[in-house]
């Protein structure tokens, strides 16, 4: 295993200098020391941290993550849920009567004893003291060495950390009665890239990490089984299925036991544990070990659900395997807590007290972050959108072959989605900071609907194997890169040898919509009116009274290209004219724009002539 980790770490940099000379990212390497008092949920931790400076920038300052400062009343993340004007349901609680309901902040009503809080108790650089600030949930840094480019420096920590009451994605003793879920609980170097420094205050909303290896010891009692990143060192010693298979288990003296845990080519490091974990493990294509970690229960539904999902599991890795690329790790552990479904790095937190689809959909969904947030790893605060929608996109097609679920068109969840946004006028950019949405509903259907629209919409302007290809390019360009928007966006250029800067303008950066209209007039003349504020390439259907059919393909002139197609090629349109017409040799009796419902128009009533009145 030791072999494995350092050959993950060369391959990472060679494959880094091999691919873009120009390219450039911050290294870590963290070694920690977690004792872990399971009474009081504290924990006391040492932490070692190496850090590489590969910018060309020199550094006099570091910053810190201190995510579980969060949970305390009076928080950013506390103020920013009383005042938000739909607060996140999982983190209040109503009281009063529907007609005058009465919404209160859980972080509000934490004790001390129930807070969250990482205190930094020492901090050195190379051994020299360094002086610190704590803002909220970040820790300000003055170097006492300024960091050189191409330098490493060697980061000293002696932490305390408690563990909150269960409320947002970390915490103990969940509404399912797992101990602990332990996500985002160590102190985390902030990313530093091209745009600077990333220390945003924890708010809600997701994560930007530095990549790097770790190398964590947990002591913990010994009847709580763990489950989390990484590869497990000393399985032997631990049990509890992790041993190898026919050897028997010596486990330590004492009250507690010792994981030894090394992940390496992370951006994070995230466990969870509890007594009545149940560990099952499946090895599936390419030899990757699925772990499943549940809470026993003499529930028959809930563990044959737990069952079922194993093999449907394994399914979906290879799946995305096909569909992305290869997983790049060697194991991924399906774990029992947090509050709904969390990605982390290879593994991810789902509740379970769920129907078998419901299971097997979270899961679908949290496996394909592996893929778009936990190698490739897009900067969540700032693009949610790729994460989530690229994450809903793949899982959704995954689901619906997986589970035989028959949609024509997987996505038309999205769709709808996003109407309904539309209909409320709350829309906001793709590219507000995530925690910046006046609405979570907003944030929500932006992320998760629009920005899976984004590519299967991008399937009507490319083609359906223009994207297959662009998503498997993208991933082998990227992984390990936190790419940028404009990076898929020229992927599916070289892909397609279509030009998609405006397509990513108007439809992450504005708020413009789809809109087109169709009218025949004289039996042959076809007239197209574009109503709304975002252009589109245009098919056309055409059905003649003779009963033939023809496709038509108008592109647009800002494309320079067109997408494969079987239709008859007509000029292009340029956005500046508001309406574009020709004429058939045929008399026309029905036109119909997008048979395919891949094109976001907004209001599907004129895209048919003659109209269709609703019975």
């Amino acid at each position: 295993m030791r072999l494995f980790f350092a050959l993950m770490s060369l391959s990472f940099s060679f494959a880094l200098t091999a691919q873009n000379t120009a390219y450039w990212q911050q290294h870590v390497s963290y070694t920690m020391d977690i004792d872990m008092d399971v009474k009081n949920y504290q924990y006391h931790g040492k932490q070692s941290l190496i850090y590489t400076n590969n910018s060309p920038d020199v550094l006099d300052k570091v910053y810190y993550h201190l995510y579980f400062n969060a949970f305390q009343p009076g928080s950013e993340m506390d103020i920013r849920l009383q005042n938000i004007a739909d607060p996140d349901g999982r983190m209040v609680d109503k009281t009063g009567t529907d007609e005058n309901p009465v919404v209160t902040s859980r972080i509000s009503k934490l004790t001390l004893g129930e807070i969250g809080f990482i205190k930094v108790n020492l901090l050195t650089q190379d051994g020299k003291n360094l002086k610190t600030k704590v803002a909220g949930t970040i820790l300000e840094v003055q170097l006492a060495t300024p960091i050189n480019p191409g330098e490493k420096t060697t980061f000293e920590m002696d932490f305390l950390g408690q563990v909150p009451v269960q409320i947002r994605r970390s915490g103990r003793n969940n509404k399912e009665g797992v101990a602990l879920s332990m996500a985002q609980w160590y102190p985390k170097m902030a990313e530093y890239d091209f745009e600077g420094w990333h220390a945003n205050s924890y708010i809600a909303r997701e994560f930007h990490g530095v990549w790097g290896d770790f190398d964590v010891t947990l002591h913990i009692d010994k009847k709580y089984i763990v489950g989390g990143s990484g590869y497990l060192q000393n399985g032997n010693e631990i049990g509890y299925g992790y041993e190898d298979e026919g050897v028997k288990v010596k486990r330590q003296k004492g009250k507690k036991l010792t994981w030894h845990f090394v992940a390496p080519n992370v951006h994070d490091f995230t466990w969870a544990a509890d007594p009545k974990f149940q560990h099952d493990v499946l090895t599936a294509e390419n030899d990757v070990k699925l772990h499943f970690l549940y809470k026993k229960k003499m529930d028959k539904e809930y563990v044959d659900n737990w069952k079922n999902l194993q093999p449907k599991t394994a399914e979906l890795l290879a799946y995305y395997n096909k569909h992305i690329g290869d997983y790049p790790y060697k194991q991924y552990s399906v774990i029992q807590g947090g509050d709904g479904g969390m990605e982390y790095a290879m593994c991810t937190l789902v509740t379970g007290e769920r129907s078998f689809g419901s299971l097997v959909g979270v899961v679908a969904h949290e496996m394909a972050h592996s893929w778009f947030q936990f190698v490739l790893a897009t900067n969540e605060s700032k693009h949610p959108w790729m994460d989530e929608g690229f994450t809903t996109y793949i899982s959704n097609h995954a689901e619906n072959e997986i589970l035989n679920e028959g949609k024509e068109n997987p996505l038309q969840g999205s769709y709808d989605g996003y109407f309904n946004l539309l209909g409320y006028g709350i829309e906001e950019p793709l590219t507000t900071q995530a925690d910046a949405y006046h609405y979570n509903f907003a944030y929500g259907i932006g992320s998760y609907s629009k920005g899976s629209i984004f590519l299967s919409q991008l399937e009507y302007i490319i083609g359906k194997e223009n994207v297959e290809k662009t998503l498997k390019k993208y991933y082998e360009d990227f992984k390990f890169k936190h790419p940028t928007p404009n990076d898929i966006k020229r992927t599916a250029e070289k892909v397609s040898g279509i030009q998609l800067d405006w397509y990513l303008n108007y439809w992450t950066q504005t708020k413009h919509t789809i809109d087109y209209e169709v009218a025949v007039s004289e039996g042959k003349n076809i007239k197209l009116t574009r109503l709304g504020g975002m252009p589109m390439p245009i098919d056309l259907q055409v059905m003649y009274e003779d009963g033939s059919i023809e496709g038509f393909y108008i592109p647009l002139t800002m494309m320079r290209g067109e997408k494969p197609t079987r239709a008859s090629v007509l000029e292009t349109w340029s956005w500046v004219a508001p309406s574009y017409e020709f004429s058939t040799t045929k008399t026309i009796k029905q036109v119909r724009i997008d048979v395919s419902g891949l094109m976001a128009d907004k209001d599907l009533s004129n895209n048919v002539f003659p109209r269709q009145v609703e019975e």
